[in-house]
């Protein structure tokens, strides 16, 4: 069965994060800054250097003129952008990405040429009150009409990670999954329905 792929939003590295990395098979990073004045070069770079060395793939958040500048994978688009790249700015091997919350932003997406959408939140965060967690059954009764591929977002940790393998993805996001946990083997999980 195939793998599921992993994406992984950061603004940084340190020790932990760079051990916990290698430990995922699979995986993207997206540079995330904290806020949008907060783009820290020697950081960026730093990240690129690292994704060029362990053969990642490196994506951008929102920014297109910067992820052409570093020479990135492809691009994030979050939902509250609904900014438009013109189909001949984009090269063949560059990717574009999306995430939504709900089935206009996912048209908006679809508009934007995201070959894949994350759907959030799928579990628990704090981000997000009880009743907007979609949840496995909700999840998976969604991605029956949304005809992108799917990759689950949202509260996501160690111990709800073997959870997502009965959810129709091809992929899963996370914010703090490897920021702080001490990861003792690799992981990767696969999927049924890749």
């Amino acid at each position: 069965m195939p793998q599921i792929k992993f994406y992984f939003f950061t603004d940084f590295l340190n020790e932990t994060i760079v051990k916990n990395i290698i430990k995922f098979k699979n995986i993207c990073i997206i540079y995330k800054p904290e806020n949008e004045v907060s783009k820290n070069i020697t950081q960026i770079l730093k990240i690129k250097k690292f994704c060029n060395k362990n053969k990642i793939l490196f994506y951008f958040f929102d920014s297109y003129k910067l992820a052409i500048k570093y020479k990135a994978n492809g691009i994030f688009l979050s939902s509250f952008n609904k900014n438009f790249i013109k189909p001949i700015q984009i090269k063949s091997n560059f990717n574009v990405i999306g995430s939504a919350h709900n089935y206009h932003e996912y048209s908006i997406k679809k508009i934007q040429g995201c070959k894949q959408i994350m759907l959030s939140p799928i579990f628990f965060n704090q981000k997000y009150s009880v009743n907007k967690i979609l949840g496995i059954n909700k999840f998976n009764l969604i991605s029956n009409y949304w005809d992108t591929e799917l990759c689950a977002l949202g509260g996501i940790n160690l111990n709800n990670l073997k959870k997502l393998r009965m959810c129709k993805i091809k992929s899963l996001a996370f914010v703090s999954l490897i920021n702080n946990a001490k990861i003792k083997k690799p992981i990767y999980l696969c999927s049924r329905w890749a």
